[in-house]
C-alpha cells in the first residue's frame, strides 16, 4: 500500500508505503497508560471492543477476514476490572499467589464518536485478552476464561495462525499486530529478570514492575526498582531484509533458508546487532551468510513482524562487481543462493500474488520457476519494487 500524496520528499524518495502489519487505526494515546481512572472507564464503555486471543493467535470470521471481537459484558466475568485502583494502589496491593488477566490496552479508534472519551481524546477503545485457559487448571479464574473461549466458538470465528494465513486487511493486521507483540513479551517475562520474583503487569500491558511488596510484606531489594531498565518494557528487534541486485542491474540475489523446501526462495534476513548502523548490519549479514560484498545500501521500508518482535527494515542493495561470487562456506543457515535473472523473479512474484493469503512452502510444484513470499510479506515488496518498479535506479 502505498501514499499518493504528492511533496517534496515524496518526489525525491517516492511515495510513503505501508506494509502489512503497520498503519494501525488506532491512536494508542500511550501517555493514557498510568491513567487508570481513563483505563477503567475505556474497560465498562459500552462500544469498548475486546481481542480475545488464544497462544497468541486472534479469533477471524473466515468469510469476511475480519477480527471478531468481544464486549464488556462478554468478559466481565473473567477479568472484572483491574483498574478500579490507581496504579500505585495496585502495585501496593500485589499478590503473587493470585491469577491475574492477561490484558493490553490498544488505543482508541477515533473516528468512532461514540467511544469513552477523555479531556481532547475521544474513541472507541481496544483491549487484547489473551483467553488461554491454564492447562489443568480448576480454579474459578479458568472456568470464567473458559465460558469466554465458549462465546467465542459460538460465534464461528475460529482462532486463526495469521502468520501463514493472511486474511486480515491492513488495518486490523496492525492491531492484531501490536496484540501479539504487547501480549507475548507480557507472557515471556512472568519472572523479574533482576531478583527472580514474579514481575506484575501495569501501564494497562505496556509495562512490567517488580513489585517492592507482596501480599503486603516487603521483598528483598531488585536492580530494576527505582531506575528506567529495559527489562520493564516491550523490545523491538531489529532485523534487516535485503533484495540485492548484482551490478549490471539486470539479477536479483535470493537464498533458501535450510528450513524451506527446495525451490523457495527469499531475501536475504538477519538481526541487527549493538554497536552497527543498518547498513552495516546489511553488508555483514549479507557477506556472512552469502559471501557477496555489497557497496551502497539504502533503506527502502520498514515492516512490524510481530513473532515475536521484530522490526523487519527493509533496504535495496547494490553487490560490488568484484564481490558477486556466491559461497556458503561462513554461515551455514542458507541451503542455497542464486543469482536470478529479474524475468524469473517476475513470474515468481506474479504466481504468488495469485494466491496472496497464503505462505505455500509446501513443496508442491508451482507454476513458475521458483517460489518466493506472498505479497503482504515485506520480502515479496522489496522484490517487486526492484524487478518490476526499477526501485534500484535513478529517478529521472
Amino acid at each position: 500500500m502505498t501514499n499518493s500524496l504528492v511533496t517534496p520528499l515524496t518526489k525525491r524518495y517516492g511515495e510513503s508505503i505501508d506494509t502489512y502489519f503497520s498503519g494501525s487505526p488506532l491512536n494508542r494515546v500511550s501517555f493514557l497508560r498510568d491513567n487508570y481512572a481513563f483505563l477503567s472507564d475505556a474497560l465498562t464503555n459500552r462500544t469498548t471492543r475486546f481481542l480475545p486471543m488464544q497462544k497468541l493467535e486472534p479469533s477471524i470470521f473466515p468469510d469476511s477476514g475480519l477480527l471478531n471481537t468481544l464486549v464488556y459484558d462478554d468478559v466481565k466475568e473473567a477479568i472484572g476490572n483491574p483498574f478500579e485502583k490507581s496504579e500505585p494502589e495496585a502495585v501496593s496491593a500485589w499478590d503473587s499467589s493470585k491469577e491475574y488477566p492477561l490484558l493490553v490496552f490498544l488505543g482508541i479508534d477515533e473516528s468512532k464518536s461514540d467511544g469513552v472519551t477523555h479531556a481532547n481524546y475521544s474513541g472507541r477503545a481496544y483491549f487484547a485478552l489473551d483467553v488461554t485457559v491454564p492447562a489443568d487448571s480448576t480454579t474459578a479464574y479458568a472456568t470464567a476464561l473458559a465460558n469466554v473461549v465458549n462465546k467465542v466458538e459460538a460465534t464461528g470465528a475460529p482462532f486463526t495462525p495469521v502468520r501463514t494465513h493472511y486474511v486480515l486487511n491492513y488495518p486490523e493486521a496492525a492491531i492484531y499486530a501490536q496484540a501479539r507483540s504487547y501480549m507475548d513479551w507480557n507472557l515471556r517475562n512472568p519472572f523479574c529478570a533482576g531478583c527472580g520474583n514474579r514481575t506484575m503487569s501495569i501501564n494497562g500491558g505496556g509495562k512490567r514492575v517488580c513489585p517492592p511488596t507482596d501480599r503486603g510484606v516487603a521483598k528483598g531489594p531488585c536492580p530494576t526498582r527505582g531506575v528506567v531498565t529495559n527489562i520493564a518494557f516491550p523490545r523491538s528487534d531489529p532485523t534487516i531484509i535485503v533484495a540485492v541486485v548484482n551490478s549490471a542491474g539486470d539479477r536479483l540475489l535470493l537464498g533458501r533458508n535450510k528450513r524451506f523446501p527446495a525451490g523457495f526462495y527469499s531475501c536475504l534476513a538477519g538481526f541487527c546487532e549493538p554497536g552497527e548502523s543498518i547498513e552495516e548490519s546489511v553488508r555483514r549479514e549479507v557477506w556472512e551468510e552469502s559471501g557477496i560484498k555489497l557497496g551502497k545500501v539504502a533503506i527502502y521500508a520498514s515492516q512490524p513482524w510481530p513473532y515475536p518482535a521484530s522490526l523487519m527494515i527493509g533496504a535495496i542493495a547494490e553487490a560490488l562487481p568484484d564481490g558477486e561470487s556466491i559461497h556458503l562456506e561462513h554461515d551455514p543457515e542458507l541451503g542455497d543462493a542464486q543469482w536470478f535473472p529479474f524475468s524469473v523473479v517476475r513470474d515468481a512474484l506474479t504466481v504468488a500474488e495469485k494466491k496472496s493469503n497464503i505462505l505455500d512452502i509446501s513443496g508442491e510444484p508451482t507454476e513458475a520457476p521458483i517460489k518466493v513470499p506472498p505479497s503482504k510479506a515485506i520480502a515479496h515488496n522489496l522484490m517487486r519494487a526492484v524487478v518490476f518498479e526499477n526501485a534500484h535506479l535513478p529517478k529521472i
